[in-house]
């Protein structure tokens, strides 16, 4: 059969990320993000020695104008999540992200190093201490060093968002929302006003951003 006249797509299917017409890239990050460590193969999960080559490839591919990320994680492998959040607020080609279900610990810097965010309003964003798993010791160096690792943290999300780096410790802390753990859930709006996220809106709201930032004709 002869296939010669048969016209090939304007953009290919990249692994772990869709390119559609116009040149719009879709990365979902979801369930949980992998990272040093594999999870149960029966765990969702966002691996992130995957996600930063499709990273690196899509800020060289002329056919990759824009980048659209789906958000829907519950956090997880805190050094692997801010590696992925640099990746993305360093990338050059416009990028928006759409928490359509949560974006929770890690997933806050996640979300708010694009160029612009929006949230769905059922989804949210929950805020928190550091955790470590396994055997620690309760020595000033290991305080110091959780010290160290949440001061990264809050530093990423106050400098891509409109949040003050105090008003997210006072987030952090909160003792009265969680009933077995410091921190605060933030749902839909919540989240716009403490400065996280830009806007509440859905897919319609997000592609129509990020086509303005491309440059797109509507």
């Amino acid at each position: 059969m002869d296939n010669s006249n048969q016209q090939e797509p304007e953009n290919d299917i990249l692994e772990f990320g869709t390119s559609m017409d116009k040149g719009i890239q879709i990365i979902s990050i979801i369930g949980e993000i992998e990272g040093h460590e594999s999870l149960s193969q029966n765990s969702k999960a966002t691996k992130y020695e995957h996600l930063l080559p499709l990273l690196a490839r899509s800020e060289q591919d002329e056919n990759v104008r824009g980048i659209l990320f789906l958000m829907n994680t519950v956090g997880g492998d805190v050094s692997c999540g801010l590696a992925l959040a640099e990746m993305i607020a360093s990338l050059s080609k416009p990028t928006v992200s759409l928490i359509i279900g949560d974006s929770h610990s890690i997933g806050v810097p996640l979300a708010v190093a694009t160029d612009y965010s929006f949230i769905v309003p059922s989804a949210t964003m929950i805020i928190h201490p550091v955790r470590m798993n396994g055997q620690v010791l309760g020595t000033p160096q290991t305080y110091s060093q959780f010290q160290q690792i949440q001061d990264r943290i809050l530093d990423f999300i106050a400098a891509h968002s409109e949040a003050e780096k105090s008003q997210l410790e006072d987030l952090m802390m909160n003792t009265s929302m969680l009933s077995k753990d410091l921190g605060t859930v933030l749902v839909g709006k919540d989240a716009v006003v403490q400065g996280l996220i830009r806007e509440v809106g859905g897919i319609d709201r997000a592609f129509a951003k990020l086509h303005l930032l491309i440059g797109n004709e509507a």
